[in-house]
């Protein structure tokens, strides 16, 4: 298989995925603004979406989207139970957080990575930002270890990666101590090191 990312990107969470089920895999990093791979390709030619993560299948087959690509690598390596059976309720409220921080947590980051966005549009994303993170902090009011309960899963890598991004742009997890506790936890584990190392976000 082959990854194409761009470092510390959402696509970081496939990478950690990769790692945790100790898949063989190539890496290739894209530059998105350019849409070329680190070898000359033409990355449109490879997503026509022009952004991260895709990945490449033993087939040759493309997949794309970071949820999909998740749940493919869960359920190619079962024995790893990185995501509940296809049909149980667990799978459905996994992929409820998946969506979640797809289509809300990492979209209000936007502003904070364009680069022609007004502080303003950077102060608006930031309060947007802090609404989602109220919600996930309720999430773990519960005292559960992960978003699933006990058990690390493609959910949790996709929460730590988008939420480790407010130590980016200046927001303070503290205000938000179950969560920061969560990011800190998931950091600790031996993939998500060797994957940030590998994309040279850690020494």
């Amino acid at each position: 298989m082959k990854l194409y990312y761009k470092p510390g990107a959402c696509s970081l969470a496939s990478h950690i995925i990769l790692r945790e089920v100790g898949a063989t895999f190539e890496l290739e990093q894209v530059d998105t603004d350019k849409q070329t791979t680190e070898n000359g390709d033409n990355y449109g030619d490879i997503n026509a979406k022009g952004y991260v993560p895709a990945l490449k299948t033993d087939q040759g087959d493309i997949l794309t989207e970071g949820a999909s690509i998740l749940q493919f690598i869960a359920d190619q390596n079962r024995d790893r139970e990185l995501a509940p059976a296809a049909g149980s309720l667990a799978r459905a409220r996994l992929q409820e957080y998946l969506n979640y921080v797809a289509s809300e947590l990492h979209k209000a980051f936007g502003p904070h990575f364009t680069a022609n966005a007004s502080h303003a549009d950077k102060e608006r994303a930031t309060s947007n930002i802090s609404k989602k993170f109220d919600y996930v902090e309720s999430l773990f009011g519960d005292g559960r270890t992960y978003l699933l309960g006990d058990n690390f899963s493609v959910a949790d890598s996709y929460l730590f990666v988008v939420s480790n991004w407010a130590n980016f742009v200046g927001i303070d997890l503290e205000n938000w101590p179950r969560l920061a506790q969560f990011v800190e936890r998931v950091s600790a584990r031996p993939a998500v090191h060797a994957a940030m190392h590998a994309e040279g976000l850690t020494s």
